[in-house]
């Protein structure tokens, strides 16, 4: 057990019953003795925790407390995903057990392998933390997207994870409706972007797993060179679609030197730093592994920036209604960012 266990004490304000949990892991064979938890990540939305004790540490995923909206913060389709991808090309983290909803608490969970790395979002580790190296984790990083769009989706375990006929325009019709006034109008900014987008959108590619949230945030680095991806995390908003939007929004959320940065960028500070590459070179290295045409990317990214500030209007509104709404999302100007943001991205295409 490190010096971090030793000190690790279980919150008291945990929205579950850890000694239920202690239990269950027990029956299941992967844990054993004393235990303590405490909170890991930087998400907005689903829980994740660090189960240590004097075995190697486990991780436990979990949505937040009800109530839920509609297939939202699904973790049994989350850890199905992950249990498919064992053995691909992509590295993830094995699932060790999953309970449904009652069965450990009130919401269904999964707990999983820990794995032994870095989240490099903020900054890199020092063995890494060099100009060559740190072109070196851009480019394993994007090899990675490559990989996630090259598995075969149509794999029994992951087909029923979309449809990808109308993914565009699917997501342009509803999305929106999060933040629409009650006659179904949308707020000016809103409407006319989304207008400008509906009127130029592309006809799309072949169809390809999406991990929906790929920033360096969501990615286990190995701590040491040579560089490259543990585990990719996160895949709640995973799903089968047009790839050019998974690449877009990893772009669109990878901050650059002498950029304003907006909501998203600033959770990826690390790399603005000199060595890593131009979102330019990105997308060539992209391209240049998949033959993919990345014309039309410009109108992608400012797709995602724009479901970006809808989605973020739609949580700031309800940090001014509900009491327990995340006061992350309390900005206004969090909005605005990137509603700018893709207007620019719009007008460069």
């Amino acid at each position: 057990m490190n010096a971090e266990d030793t000190c690790t004490r279980t919150p008291t304000d945990l929205p579950f019953d850890s000694e239920r949990l202690r239990s269950w892991l027990r029956s299941a064979g992967i844990w054993s003795g004393p235990m303590s938890l405490r909170r890991i990540g930087d998400g907005h939305s689903n829980l994740t925790y660090a189960i240590t004790g004097d075995q190697p540490t486990l991780v436990l995923r979990r949505p937040p407390p009800p109530p839920l909206p509609p297939g939202a913060n699904d973790m049994l389709r989350e850890a199905r995903i992950l249990t498919a991808l064992a053995g691909t090309d992509v590295p993830v983290p094995a699932v060790l057990a999953v309970a449904e909803a009652g069965e450990v608490m009130d919401v269904p969970c999964y707990v999983m392998q820990h794995l032994d790395g870095v989240i490099g979002a903020d900054g890199l580790p020092p063995e890494l933390d060099r100009p060559a190296v740190r072109g070196e984790v851009a480019e394993a990083f994007l090899d990675t997207l490559v990989a996630i769009h090259a598995v075969d989706w149509r794999a029994e375990a992951l087909r029923s994870l979309g449809r990808p006929d109308g993914f565009l325009q699917r997501q342009l019709d509803r999305l929106p409706r999060l933040v629409a006034e009650p006659d179904g109008s949308l707020p000016k900014p809103f409407g006319q972007l989304r207008d400008r987008l509906r009127a130029t959108m592309p006809t799309g590619g072949e169809p390809a797993l999406l991990h929906g949230d790929y920033r360096l945030g969501n990615v286990m680095l190995a701590p040491r060179p040579p560089a490259r991806m543990l585990g990719v995390l996160d895949w709640e908003l995973a799903g089968i679609g047009d790839p050019l939007a998974d690449l877009a929004y990893t772009l669109v959320t990878y901050a650059v030197p002498d950029e304003p940065l907006h909501a998203l960028t600033a959770l990826s500070k690390a790399t603005r730093e000199d060595g890593f590459p131009t979102r330019e070179s990105l997308a060539r290295r992209y391209a240049d592994a998949t033959g993919r045409d990345l014309s039309p990317l410009p109108w992608y990214e400012a797709f995602q920036l724009f479901k970006l500030a809808v989605l973020f209007e739609y949580n700031r509104r309800r940090t001014v209604t509900e009491a327990d709404a995340d006061p992350f999302y309390a900005d206004p100007e969090l909005v605005r960012g990137l509603l700018e943001a893709a207007s620019a991205c719009y007008d460069r295409g």
